[in-house]
């Protein structure tokens, strides 16, 4: 049976571009991250830690546990040797269900899936012959998930604690087309440097997982108080009732209240009742003001605050030369009716962003997807500067 208070490695994955919101996460619950990378960092900690991560990160994508290393995986077959040789009896139950995905660079590896199935047959091959059964396997990742790093001669293998990326919260049961991803809407918050004490104005809300992710924050509820699926979950050792103690410690320090009004608009009535939808499922449409209109005639109330844009890009849509407009009306808006806030913008066509037509004070680098974006942040003052 897993020793869930061993100290190990843990290792936490991110898209690229979110790694400063995420050690600034990994600090503030009060560890010390020993190395970073473009796409996550590692530290030290025990499967509890791995749990309480879980639920806490707004912009990790997963929990990995490290349960051993090797500079010896020269070929397939010695990858088999090493995995089998590993006490994966203490860890998935005999009658469980087992996934694994990877991250390959081998030069005898053409497809990813024959690596995954020689670690998937060697773990198997091992629980059959210490047990006398053997666990089911296949694609799904909402039950036991491994995880293997695999470069040339270097392979490391995980307990994805996960499962299903953390991004994935279980608020948004309806989205429009190209929904921004509930980690991404995080980190522009993160970087933005709102606080719950000002206002908070997203036109063109979409599925609304700007202005949820904003009320989640200001509440301070975990993000993932509404998922009922990770993969740590199904691991020998795993205890219900300090998950649950967890889940009760966050609920008593749980906010009820906005300072900031939060408002969040959208032209098309559809996307305003999906993202309604979505707040009421997330348990914060109380504090979000829904409003179908263009984003010109968004309300803007005096006071702090922030106006945060994510228009379309123009990439999978053939209408890059029909947002011109769009991107110059973004522009006036922010000049002409968003005085004395901040105002932020998310695109991955640089191209129009210059038709924004403001001088931006920062610009930062993140990735939607694969996609290459910046946030772009505008000082919006009143009078002159």
């Amino acid at each position: 049976m897993a020793d869930f208070h061993k100290i190990g490695t843990l290792s936490i994955s991110c898209p690229k571009g979110f790694l400063p919101w995420l050690k600034e996460e990994v600090v503030q619950l009060g560890y010390n991250p020993l190395h970073t990378r473009d796409t996550g960092l590692d530290l030290k900690g025990s499967l509890n830690d791995a749990i309480r991560l879980n639920f806490w990160l707004r912009t990790a994508h997963r929990v990995h546990f490290l349960i051993d290393e090797t500079e010896s995986a020269g070929n397939p077959e010695l990858l088999y040797e090493w995995i089998s040789g590993l006490p994966w009896e203490e860890y998935i139950p005999d009658d469980g269900y087992l996934s694994v995905t990877s991250r390959i660079s081998h030069p005898s590896v053409e497809n990813t899936q024959f690596a995954n199935l020689k670690v998937k047959d060697a773990v198997v091959d091992r629980i059959r012959q210490m047990t006398g059964t053997r666990p089911d396997s296949g694609s799904e990742l909402n039950r036991t998930v491994l995880f293997l790093y695999w470069d040339r001669n270097i392979a490391r293998i995980y307990l994805d604690t996960s499962g299903e990326s953390l991004s994935r919260r279980g608020y948004r049961t309806d989205s429009v087309e190209a929904p921004l991803q509930e980690s991404l809407a995080a980190v522009m918050l993160l970087a933005s440097r709102w606080k719950q004490d000002q206002h908070l104005i997203n036109p063109m809300c979409g599925s609304g997982t700007i202005a949820i992710e904003a009320a989640l924050m200001a509440l301070n509820r975990p993000p993932a108080s509404l998922r009922h699926q990770f993969g740590f979950m199904h691991l020998k050792g795993y205890s219900p009732e300090f998950y649950q103690s967890l889940r009760e410690a966050a609920k008593k320090e749980s906010g009820r209240q906005t300072a900031g009004k939060i408002i969040a608009t959208d032209r098309n009535p559809g996307a305003v009742e999906t993202a309604r939808k979505n707040a009421r499922t997330a348990g914060v449409e109380h504090l979000i003001q829904f409003q179908t209109a263009p984003f010109e005639k968004t309300s803007v109330p005096e006071g702090d605050g922030i106006v945060i844009f994510n228009p379309p890009y123009g990439e999978r849509l053939d209408i890059a030369g029909d947002l011109g407009g769009l991107y110059r009306g973004i522009g006036d808006f922010l000049k002409n009716r968003c005085n004395g806030k901040t105002g932020y913008v998310l695109t991955g066509n640089f191209k129009l962003a210059k038709k924004i037509g403001l001088r931006s004070n920062r610009r930062i680098p993140l990735y939607n997807s694969t996609i290459e974006c910046r946030l772009l942040e505008y000082e919006l003052y009143k009078g002159s500067r």
